[in-house]
């Protein structure tokens, strides 16, 4: 099985998100995001409902020629009629504009239909603004991405170039729509003469996380497919909810960007919460923890991979997520560069526009360091464990704060001693178990003529010779408070076998939705009635919000009919108790959670089968 199982729809029950204030919490009253549309004339809806059917059938029509990568060509057709069925199927039509942007996108929809039928894809060495999109292995739906492709751009070229990601800000009444409409038109406020602009969409307004920061990096590899991206200059921006979402991709994926830049926003959950909305905190242990996962402060460290150029608005309540990661990166001996627009609210000043694009072409120019021979790295979870050629397998305590440190240097024999010179990796690691050092061919940051000596934690530990394709691999593994290396060709079996946490499948559930997922819906009988109105209820829930909030569309499949390729392509979200999802009880016996007519029993403790 190639993804954990998850259970039980209990899972999904969380509490509402805090959002807008005290008020936004009470999931009686909580207001709709995205908010009700206006009612249309019945003419217009007509003429638009009309107009999105007559796409759908060109794409249809189209399904048979005999194109390369026809599937590519299609999901470019396909988001402009998805974005027009949504806003007219769910009343996402929000004021008189929107029905011009509706019109405009079935527009461009309907001409890339009849082009490509005449075997003319026009947009694939279009200039400009340009819409494109890809097929999201989460849940298969089609999702849109903008690009800026400048007039310096070659088609038939062979030089690749500097790739900004620019993260939109927050915007409850842009869903497909709008945000195609707005991406046909304009571009961010930092073109590129002689680079590419990528504007995720990163599923809505989420802050580009949990599906939304899956959104930026398929758009991305999308992009990469397409167009020749530069792998070492590759940037991540973003201004207001951009802003949290580049804090968010830049402490994660350090390693992926030549730099990182950060517009107001926010970084961590409770001083925003109590700044802006006079929130009071006072949250379990376990929440707490969890809010390292997003939470950018305790990551700051991650700053030493990659240059960060941080901006505010002098007077912007915002400038407080930059404050906030001034702090974390001073505890971690670095000063972060924080550029001001002076007398400034919300908004990119003049000044500061010149002062951050100088800094950032001068970043581009020399590009990502992908082989660096010192890394900083800290992480709470294996979601987030790889940097550059350093990768973590396990934790001593997860949720706590793990961190390496590693350095690379040579040593030399003393003249005349004879032996070989050697390259010493110095490694400080805390709260780490399992880890290893993984250069794959071309990639080694030494001298691969030298021996390799290994310090981890101040004692030494003899290793391989590196390979003669410049690649090195050793895995280093913990027992008790001692040091070991283990070959990764006689790796013991119980290491690949045992339940444990890992890349992936660490949880929380978080995991099950940033990857393929698939619900599975129970169809015996359950045994009770409370129990089964609840489930169908939560269930209903969960797959109108998905839609709402992730704009997607959850994949649903009967539990009778789940297949072994279901079990193994799909993390599996099972709906309902062993009694009425037979997929469930396959695995009941193995589960820490017993649940039958009588009660929900863990460890000691027995709980009613029917309510909290």
């Amino acid at each position: 099985m190639r993804r954990l199982i998850l259970l039980m729809f209990i899972l999904l029950s969380a509490s509402p998100t805090l959002a807008d204030g005290p008020a936004d919490n009470n999931v009686q009253t909580v207001r709709q995001i995205p908010p009700p549309g206006i009612e249309l004339k019945a003419d217009v809806r007509e003429q638009l409902e009309a107009s999105t059917q007559q796409l759908r059938e060109k794409i249809d029509g189209l399904k048979s020629l005999k194109v390369k990568n026809l599937d590519a060509l299609l999901v470019d057709i396909e988001i402009f009629f998805r974005a027009a069925d949504q806003a007219l199927r769910f009343k996402e039509i929000f004021k008189e504009g929107d029905v011009k942007s509706c019109e405009v996108v079935l527009s461009e929809g309907h001409k890339r239909a009849d082009e490509l039928k005449k075997m003319n894809p026009y947009w694939l060495r279009q200039h400009g603004f340009v819409v494109r999109g890809y097929r999201s292995k989460i849940d298969g739906t089609v999702q849109p991405y903008g690009l800026e492709i400048p007039a310096s751009y070659r088609f038939d070229g062979e030089k690749e170039c500097r790739c900004d990601l620019w993260l939109h800000g927050r915007g409850e009444t842009v869903v497909e729509v709008q945000f195609i409409a707005q991406r046909m038109k304009s571009g961010g406020p930092y073109p590129l003469e002689d680079g590419i602009v990528l504007h995720p969409f990163g599923r809505y307004s989420n802050a580009f996380k949990f599906a939304g920061e899956v959104d930026v990096l398929e758009a991305l590899e999308d992009a990469k497919q397409r167009y020749r991206i530069d792998e070492d200059r590759i940037s991540v921006r973003g201004f207001s909810m951009g802003g949290a979402g580049c804090w968010q991709m830049a402490m994660h994926y350090s390693d992926m960007f030549f730099a990182a830049n950060p517009g107001a926003g926010f970084s961590e959950t409770p001083e925003f919460l109590k700044f802006f909305q006079g929130e009071t905190l006072d949250p379990p242990d376990y929440e707490r923890k969890l809010w390292n996962l997003y939470d950018a402060p305790g990551w700051a460290i991650n700053i030493h991979q990659i240059p960060t150029i941080a901006y505010s608005g002098e007077i912007d309540k915002q400038k407080q997520a930059a404050d906030i990661m001034e702090a974390a990166c001073k505890k971690e001996g670095m000063k972060l560069t924080h550029i001001i627009g002076p007398e400034t609210g919300h908004k990119i000043s003049m000044i500061a526009f010149y002062l951050v694009s100088r800094k950032m072409n001068h970043l581009a120019e020399r590009g990502r360091q992908s082989t660096p021979t010192s890394i900083h790295f800290a992480t709470y979870t294996l979601k987030y464990n790889r940097m550059n050629w350093l990768m973590i397998n396990a934790l001593d305590n997860h949720w706590q704060r793990a961190e390496i440190i590693a350095h690379l240097g040579s040593r030399f024999p003393a003249k005349g001693l004879g032996g070989r010179p050697s390259e010493v990796i110095s490694v400080r690691a805390s709260n780490v178990s399992d880890f290893s050092i993984d250069c794959p061919a071309g990639t080694v940051p030494f001298n691969s003529g030298f021996s390799i000596q290994v310090t981890i934690n101040g004692k030494e530990i003899a290793t391989e010779l590196p390979s003669s394709d410049s690649s090195y691999y050793q895995r280093f593994v913990k027992n008790g408070e001692e040091w070991q290396v283990v070959d990764r060709t006689i790796l013991p079996q119980e290491f690949e076998t045992t339940l444990r946490k890992r890349h992936n499948l660490q949880g929380p559930i978080d995991d099950a939705f940033m990857d393929s997922f698939l619900f599975v819906k129970p169809t015996g009988e359950e045994f009770n009635d409370t129990v089964k109105q609840w489930v169908d209820a939560e269930f209903n829930h969960a797959v109108t919000h998905w839609r709402q909030q992730m704009r997607g569309d959850a994949r649903v499949k009967n539990d009778v009919d789940v297949t072994d390729q279901d079990i193994a392509q799909h993390n599996l979200i099972l709906w309902g108790s062993p009694s009425s999802n037979s997929v469930y009880k396959k695995i009941a016996d193995q589960l820490p959670i017993q649940w039958n007519e009588t009660g929900i029993s863990f460890e000691d403790k027995t709980y009613p089968a029917d309510h909290a």
